[in-house]
């Protein structure tokens, strides 16, 4: 009997002993097993022995360091260590702390006397090979995987699942989708058993709009003026047309702000937003809440400056323009003291176009008594810059002369700040760099010489332009091809290393232009401008030339009623110098031209048979401020031409009273005046509003002769002149009517026959939007009001007397095609005898105007 109890004894404590001895588990709370595997014939527990750690390796390390696992473990040669002990399970649990193993065991290889060898065997946690989304558009899809392509080769854990879900949510988040929601699922990757690819399924929902904006705590300040200071946090309403009604978390961080700095630009300096919140009112839409303090109304007191020497105090308080007594306004006053104001007036511009480079001013609130706060404006003039070098970067193209003759800074001149944003203005005309990637910037700032380097750098551009289109008019169907070359070298042109294709970048421009419908209809023309004859100075000088040949019957014998034939050929030349007074915006030029007419049974004109000369000199006044071509925001442009011919009539004894047309035509005399305006005002943000007027009159020396055939002006429609194919008349686009539809009241003129007429006036409002602007496109809205006329003679002339039209459209500039503009008008008045005249109308255009839109 005592030897089975012995026997069930020693059993017992036997298995007691095993769970004590090396290669027994241990299970922590996390579940993992982890292994401390010892040679059980030389360590005990019961027995622990220090010994000296003679080395450490690691293995089943793939993607990790194995030098770092070491010194995470703190396992150290030469170090001692008690075996079997607790600082083995405490390196097991370090290395388990990072999260990157999905087994570790520390083992002893090898014992040698009192050294001990120890093994890492790590088995690492599985990475992500690849993303899988699915529940999006493939556009979208394409728009996340930006954003996720760092997290390829991370470790898939509960970190990842929470990052990959965060980017996609605030993604969608920032596009009106609040309630989006991702489930990621994962498996195996078939071709590396240690990579997993992640299934992520993305469900949007609906875009999330706001139903309403509560504001408590207001009692100066109203909801609706409140509302108005959030751009993009506006409630559905049907009256919200412009800005988002999708709530943003980013876009109403931002209003917030802006809804702080109205209400402190308004006086209430000590304004604050005490708290808000956002809730769900239905699936679709949520609630805003905003508590605000508003404060008290606060007042300028006393405002002096210290430290200046240059300019007095009174002289700098004209600048200011504050007075006691106003409004307190810390942003006003940063303002007019710093700037940007939209006429560089601010008391920083004063200093700097004088060479201050590093002028400062520090608006200090020196105190505040009831509701009025004094200000000691205290300043730093420094000493007075002059420009010692002007450096050019990025113009690989265009050559170095070019641009430097544009800039109004030189060396050795005075450092000016509006010198420098002249400078920027004239590189953006040139027309062959990106126009928003023009950076002028003060750099080498030597205190001790007083000089500083000017560095514009700048981007380059396709300038060159082809234009490859069809179009139909005048009853046949012609096709174009243009080729215009903004940035030509003419005298490149023997060089044939410079062709790429053809010479370029000295600025000059090149035209070659052709259209054709057969033998029916050719028109070709030449262009060759030089803004800089002779390289010295602004002297702008263009030649040109084109012939034209017009006949539908041509293949038939002349005697046939069906025969008409026009041939016009021309020559013409400018010549035209920049000015210096007024101010050295303004340009004049002057322009000989000579136009060679021959028809045959041709109508479209006051006459149908014979030979006509028009040898006509134009001076043309203009003035161009504008801040850029392609979308202008702020300037004017304006134009002022008379152009004349030699009054013949006078001194070539013909009785007119009995010539034929074709006497009365041969030397065609007339005076013509032309006045064309056009302002660009920033509205709000970047909605832009462009005004222009335009009249026009041709007049005759002698009643006898009455008015040219040629030289009329002719309104209505898209203001192609490339689609006219009767030259000799002057195009005005007018949306909204056919044409050359709007003739005369009480003329019996189509559109098809309408010769034009002496007299016209046009007004123009359009409100421009900007989508994109780069370098690769420039893309703009736009909406419209028009109203034009003719009159017959200036007798019957009555501006307020106009033909009216709406509508909207869009414009494209792409550098290779020029500006390409689509346009829907309605006419609202009929046109008698045209009953097809107004109305809804569609318009296309091609390489129109840059600033004006429609011609």
């Amino acid at each position: 009997m005592n030897k089975y109890i012995f026997a069930i004894l020693f059993s017992v404590l036997s298995a007691a002993a095993m769970a004590q001895i090396p290669g027994a588990t241990t299970r922590f709370n996390n579940g993992m097993q982890q292994q401390q595997q010892l040679p059980s014939d030389s360590l005990s527990y019961l027995n622990p022995k220090q010994y000296i750690i003679g080395d450490v390796t690691v293995s089943g390390a793939k993607y990790l360091d194995k030098e770092v696992l070491i010194q995470i473990s703190k396992l150290i040669k030469g170090d001692m260590i008690m075996l079997p002990g607790e600082a083995s399970g405490k390196v097991i649990k370090d290395l388990w702390d990072q999260g990157l193993f999905e087994d570790v065991k520390l083992n002893v290889t090898k014992i040698s006397l009192d050294t001990v060898y120890l093994e890492i065997a790590i088995q690492e946690r599985p990475r992500l090979s690849r993303l899988h989304l699915v529940g999006i558009k493939k556009g979208e899809i394409e728009d996340i995987q930006k954003k996720l392509n760092d997290k390829t080769g991370k470790i898939v854990n509960q970190n990842l699942y929470n990052t990959v879900t965060a980017i996609i949510k605030k993604h969608f988040a920032e596009k009106g989708f609040l309630n989006t929601t991702v489930t990621i699922t994962q498996k195996p990757d078939p071709g590396d058993a240690n990579n997993m690819i992640l299934d992520v399924a993305v469900d949007k929902k609906q875009k999330v709009k706001i139903n309403s904006v509560i504001f408590e705590g207001n009692q100066v300040f109203s909801n609706a003026k409140l509302k108005k200071y959030l751009k993009d946090t506006r409630e559905r309403k049907f009256y919200n047309v412009f800005g988002s009604k999708k709530f943003k978390q980013d876009k109403f961080e931002e209003d917030k702000q802006n809804l702080l700095d109205k209400m402190q630009a308004a006086g209430y300096r000590d304004a604050q937003i005490l708290s808000d919140s956002v809730w769900a009112h239905d699936e679709k839409t949520v609630n805003v809440k905003i508590k605000l303090f508003e404060g008290r109304k606060y007042y300028f007191g006393d405002i002096k400056f210290s430290g200046n020497a240059r300019y007095t105090s009174a002289d700098l308080a004209k600048i200011l323009r504050i007075k006691k007594g106003s409004v307190f306004s810390e942003e006003e006053l940063n303002k007019r003291l710093s700037g940007p104001t939209q006429n560089s007036d601010d008391v920083s511009s004063l200093y700097l176009d004088d060479g201050y480079l590093t002028y400062t001013a520090d608006p200090v609130q020196t105190r505040i008594y009831n509701d009025t706060i004094d200000i000691d404006i205290r300043m730093y003039e420094g000493p007075q810059y002059t420009i010692n070098r002007v450096i050019l970067k990025g113009n690989d193209v265009t050559n170095d002369k070019v641009v430097r003759r544009e800039l109004s800074t030189k060396p050795g001149q005075k450092f000016s700040k509006s010198a420098i944003v002249r400078s920027t203005r004239e590189i953006s005309q040139l027309g062959n760099f990106d126009e928003t990637k023009i950076e002028p910037k003060p750099i080498n700032i030597n205190q001790q010489d007083g000089t500083v380097d000017i560095l514009y750098s700048v981007v380059e551009k396709p300038s060159d332009q082809i234009e490859l289109s069809g179009g139909f008019g005048g009853n046949q169907l012609v096709g174009t091809l243009g080729l215009t070359f903004n940035n030509f070298s003419l005298k490149n042109i023997f060089n044939p290393k410079a062709y790429k294709p053809l010479p370029k970048g000295d600025g000059q421009k090149l035209s070659l232009r052709g259209q054709a419908n057969g033998k029916n209809y050719q028109n070709y023309s030449f262009t060759f401008s030089e803004p800089w004859l002779g390289g010295k100075k602004p002297i702008y000088f263009a030649l040109s030339a084109y012939t034209q040949l017009s006949s539908t019957g041509y293949f038939y014998d002349k005697s046939s009623p069906y025969y008409n034939y026009l041939r016009i050929n021309g020559v013409g030349v400018t010549l035209g110098k920049r000015l210096r007074f007024p101010d050295n915006y303004f340009q004049l030029n002057y322009s000989l031209n000579f136009d060679h007419y021959k028809l045959d049974n041709f109508s479209g004109y006051l006459f149908s048979n014979g030979t006509s000369y028009n040898i006509k000199l134009t001076q043309e006044l203009s003035r161009n401020s504008l801040d850029q071509p392609i979308f202008p925001t702020q300037g004017s442009n304006l134009r002022f031409a008379v152009q004349v011919t030699p009054p013949y009539s006078l001194f070539n004894n013909t009785n007119y009273k009995i010539a034929t047309p074709a006497e009365r035509y041969k030397f065609v005399e007339y005076h013509k005046w032309k006045f064309d305006a056009q302002w660009f005002t920033r509205i709000a943000g970047k909605l832009v509003l462009m005004s222009q007027t335009r009249f026009g009159f041709l007049g005759s020396y002698n009643n006898a002769v009455g008015q040219s055939p040629f030289e009329r002006f002719k309104l209505g429609g898209d203001g192609m002149q490339s689609f006219q194919f009767l030259q000799g008349s002057e195009i005005i686009g007018m949306r909204g009517y056919r044409n050359f539809s709007i003739v005369p009241v009480g003329s019996n003129y189509d559109a098809n026959t309408n010769p034009g007429s002496p007299v016209y006036s046009k007004y123009t409002m359009e409100l421009r939007y900007p989508v994109m602007t780069g370098q690769s496109a420039t893309i703009f809205l736009l909406s419209f009001a028009e109203g034009g006329n003719t009159w017959n003679s200036f007798n019957q002339y009555n501006p307020f007397q106009v033909r009216r039209s709406v509508g909207a459209g869009v414009r494209i500039f792409l550098p290779i095609f020029g500006l390409l503009g689509l346009d829907y008008g309605y006419g609202f008045d009929k046109i008698p005898g045209i009953p097809d005249a107004s109305g809804g109308q569609f318009h296309f255009s091609i390489s129109q105007s840059m600033t004006g839109g429609f011609n």
